[in-house]
């Protein structure tokens, strides 16, 4: 069956990346705006009866990216695609899994529905801030790991001695699957959390003096965490 990938507006040069390494053509997809703002998606590209792979990061603007990845999806769909699959490299919302209040919307549910909604049949994701992510969709998920990689990117630039430090509780297991291969222990940072910016780091557990340190985390927004981090293992 034929193969089509197209991209929306989100990254445009990590679209001709992949489109390039697979030695796929990137199908040719219109995004523009109306005078009101609104979205106008054109597709060039003829999907009929095709496997269509949308590539879409869904960063800032996350909503925006969002309506786009549906639209698209719709259009796809509307002109006879056999299926539509999404690439999401960055999820946005991917870390409101779960309510700590229970005063707060279950977000990463609800850009799963929305997803769904935009009548996406699979969504290949990469380096999910939680796996837990995977049960708020309706459609499959197939999850990408990038760990191996990077570990492999790290291997030949890493100096003895050396610790993996994960910046907080959250990412030890990402910086566990780092250390294993190589065979480096762990250190974790205690942080407290003041405000959705600031983050004031309380200690370190595990041995760092006199180590090179390599940070694993797998999302930065403002870069609080990993400042704070570093200052507390220096």
């Amino acid at each position: 069956m034929r193969a089509v990938l197209l991209a929306g507006s989100s990254h445009p040069a990590l679209a001709q990346e992949l489109a390039a390494e697979l030695q796929l053509p990137l199908g040719s997809c219109i995004v523009e705006h109306f005078p009101d703002g609104e979205l106008d998606i054109r597709l060039l590209e003829n999907v009929r009866h095709a496997e269509v792979f949308v590539l879409q990061s869904l960063h800032s603007p996350v909503g925006e990216h969002l309506l786009e990845l549906a639209l698209i999806s719709d259009a796809c769909q509307r002109q006879g695609a056999h299926s539509v699959t999404a690439i999401i490299p960055y999820l946005g919302y991917a870390r409101h899994d779960r309510r700590v209040s229970g005063r707060e919307p279950l977000g990463a549910r609800v850009v799963a529905e929305l997803i769904a909604a935009g009548r996406v049949d699979r969504v290949v994701c990469l380096d999910l801030h939680s796996r837990a992510v995977e049960g708020c969709f309706p459609k499959p998920v197939e999850h990408a790991d990038a760990v191996p990689l990077r570990i492999e990117h790290l291997r030949p630039t890493l100096t003895l001695p050396a610790v993996v430090v994960s910046p907080d509780l959250g990412a030890v297991k990402r910086a566990e699957s780092f250390a294993r291969p190589l065979g480096l222990p762990v250190a974790v940072v205690h942080k407290q959390r003041l405000s959705g910016a600031e983050v004031k780091a309380m200690g370190v557990v595990g041995e760092v003096a006199g180590r090179n340190v390599v940070m694993v985390d797998d999302m930065i927004s403002t870069g609080g965490t990993l400042v704070a981090a570093a200052q507390t293992v220096l």
